[in-house]
Parts: C-alpha cells; sequence; structure tokens
C-alpha cells in the first residue's frame, strides 16, 4: 500500500472510530452488497415456456436472419431487434439501424443484393423515432446516406448529441412521401405514442406497416408498458395501425413479424389488463394498508397498489399463458402503469373528500 492511500485508509478508520453510527451503518451497507452479492450467485427464477409461435426464424452464424417481407421488402432481426430493408434500382433504402444488429445489417443487405443482382450501396436511412437501441448503428454507414425523420427527431438527437446517431438531412411534420427508384413508401407523425416522435411507416405497394414499440406481435410488452411516454397515446396507437390497409406488421423487436391477428391479439390483452385495472380501482379496501402502516404513508400506497396489480394481473397471465410470450414476465409491470394511467389521465376511482 502506498504511503498516500495509506494515510487515506487510517483517515477513513479514524473517522469511523470516532462516528461509531456511521462505521455502523458502513457496516450494513457492506452486510447488504454481501447480501446482495449471494442473491445474485442463487438460482434464477423459472418462468413459463415460449409459445413456438412467439418464436422466429433462427438466426444464423453471424447471429442474424434476413427474411423477405414482400417483393423486394425485407427485414432483419437477431431475435431481440428488427430493421427493414427496402432494395431498388437506385439502392437500398434501411429503416432503423439497431446497434445489436450493426454490422448485420450491411451483410443482410449485401447477402440479398448478391441473390437478386441489384445494388447493396445504402442510400437512405429512414428513423422510426429517436431512440439509441433502434437507430445506434446508423453512423456506420456514413455521411454519403440521406437520413430522415420527423421534426422532433431531430430536435431530440440535436439535444442528445450522440454520434452514432448522426441527425436527420430531411424532416417532416405530419407526413412524407419517400420516393427511390420506384419505390413509394408514406411515413406519418398521428401523435405522441411510445415517444412524441414516433412515426408509421407505410408500404402501400408492400401490404406493409412498419411502427416500432407498441405491439411486439406475440409477445406482451416489455417492461412497464414497453416505457411508453404516453399511455393513452399508445394504446390509441393500435387502433390508429388498424386503420392502415396492411397484412404485414414489422414491430421493431423479437424474431418474427406479425399480421393482423396479432394487432387484435394485443389489443385485447391490453383491454383485458385495463378492465381488471378498473375493477381493482373498485374493490381493493385501501383501508387495512393505511390502518397497519400509519404514518408510513408510502409503505401503505406500495402495498395497496401491489394488492391491485395482482389483483388485475393474476387473471390474464392465466387467460395468456401459452399464448402470449412472457406473460408471465411483464404483465405485473404493464398493469402498475395502466393502473396509474386510468387513475390519473382517466380520473377511474378519484374519490374527492366530502
Amino acid at each position: 500500500m502506498s504511503s498516500t492511500n495509506r494515510r487515506s485508509f487510517l483517515a477513513r478508520g479514524a473517522a469511523l472510530a470516532a462516528v461509531p453510527t456511521v462505521a455502523a451503518l458502513a457496516t450494513g451497507v457492506l452486510a447488504d452488497q454481501a447480501s446482495a452479492s449471494t442473491a445474485t450467485a442463487s438460482p434464477l427464477p423459472d418462468f413459463a415456456p415460449i409459445p413456438t409461435s412467439a418464436l422466429g426464424p433462427a438466426v444464423n452464424a453471424d447471429g442474424y436472419y434476413v427474411g423477405r417481407v414482400e417483393r423486394n421488402l425485407y427485414y432483419v432481426t437477431d431475435a431481440t431487434y428488427q430493421a427493414a430493408f427496402l432494395t431498388t434500382k437506385d439502392g437500398v433504402v434501411v429503416f432503423d439501424a439497431p446497434p445489436t444488429i450493426g454490422g448485420n445489417l450491411q451483410r443482410a443487405i449485401d447477402q440479398i443484393a448478391s441473390d437478386n443482382g441489384v445494388p447493396n450501396k445504402v442510400t437512405h436511412i429512414v428513423y422510426s423515432h429517436h431512440h439509441a437501441d433502434h437507430l445506434g448503428a446508423s453512423s456506420l454507414f456514413g455521411h454519403g446516406v440521406t437520413r430522415i425523420g420527423q421534426i422532433q427527431t431531430k430536435e431530440m438527437l440535436a439535444s442528445e448529441n450522440d454520434p452514432t446517431r448522426p441527425l436527420p438531412d430531411v424532416t417532416y411534420e405530419t407526413s412524407y412521401t419517400l420516393r427511390v427508384g420506384g419505390e413509394r413508401v408514406e411515413l406519418a407523425w398521428r401523435g405522441t405514442n411510445h415517444t412524441a416522435d414516433n412515426t408509421y411507416i407505410h408500404f402501400p405497394d408492400h401490404d406493409t406497416l412498419m411502427l416500432v414499440d407498441i405491439n411486439l406481435p406475440r409477445w406482451v410488452p416489455f417492461d412497464s408498458f414497453n416505457l411508453n411516454e404516453d399511455v393513452q397515446g399508445s394504446i390509441a396507437a393500435a387502433d390508429v395501425a388498424m386503420a392502415y390497409p396492411w397484412k404485414h406488421f414489422i414491430g421493431g423487436h423479437m424474431g418474427r413479424i406479425g399480421t393482423r391477428d396479432d394487432m387484435v391479439l394485443y389489443q385485447q390483452y391490453v383491454n383485458d389488463i385495463i378492465a381488471n385495472v378498473k375493477l381493482a380501482l373498485a374493490t381493493i379496501d385501501p383501508t387495512p394498508y393505511f390502518a397497519k402502516y400509519g404514518d408510513n404513508e408510502w409503505a401503505a400506497v406500495q402495498q395497496y397498489q401491489a394488492a391491485q396489480v395482482a389483483y388485475a394481473s393474476a387473471p390474464v397471465i392465466k387467460k395468456y399463458l401459452g399464448v402470449l410470450a412472457a406473460v408471465d414476465v411483464y404483465t405485473a409491470s404493464t398493469a402498475f402503469v395502466l393502473l396509474e394511467s386510468v387513475r390519473l389521465d382517466l380520473g377511474v376511482g378519484s374519490q374527492v373528500h366530502a
């Protein structure tokens, strides 16, 4: 130990000796850390098997799968994230560039271009929204690419200053028609949902809609209802999506693309949680929780809401087990978010003091 480190160690020891309560607290923290380490080493919990209907095709040795959506529209997945690309006589248009797929996106493009004798040069990248988990590989395509995004996407990326997500060169406010190599793609902003800038990407000549982070076909939403910024807007987004004409759906996550039936199933799942949340708000009596915890308001609220979430989640988990993947993993966290939105945004369960 160096003299400097030794002096620091002795000074810290003297301070702990002089203030026993601090020493006790430090000991407690170390004990908690040791306990947490032990807990981490303990067996991990088991969850229900994933329904085969939720699984996409197996990835190749490089860790990706590329498949045709329709005609010259393709999707790429690493089984967790998705991107898409459209081959044209003038080059390739890419839709999102997740960093987990990274260089495999160009490999997938090269593979398809070689098989079909079309150009493999990426000329355009369309951003679905600003999040790094969907755009973090954009910089791999260099500066000679035209990037397109909703105006708020550019504003947020400018504030985030992430070199892996270059700013869009072309922006739009409500709608934009992209025409490249004889192909047409319709981009639209229809209000806040998952984020303030999330774009509906419609391929009218390919019977396909791409809408990221709303419905993950045959999977329940990610933790806390996909971390949606606007809960009610995200619920409504599925209705907006269904108003478009399409047969294929690209949701941005997991290994498979979806169908209209998958969207209907997702809506049923969300609506079932909402219905049960409303029942929980009307059924669970808060009195025992506040009686037990007295002045500890947060303990009472936490336990009261945990009971509401359990009441709302249990029948939904039972109903969709074997139907939707990870229903036993994330339904409770989604139920809590929907509970709070129903309570705070819609006013359900509010009681005005007399």
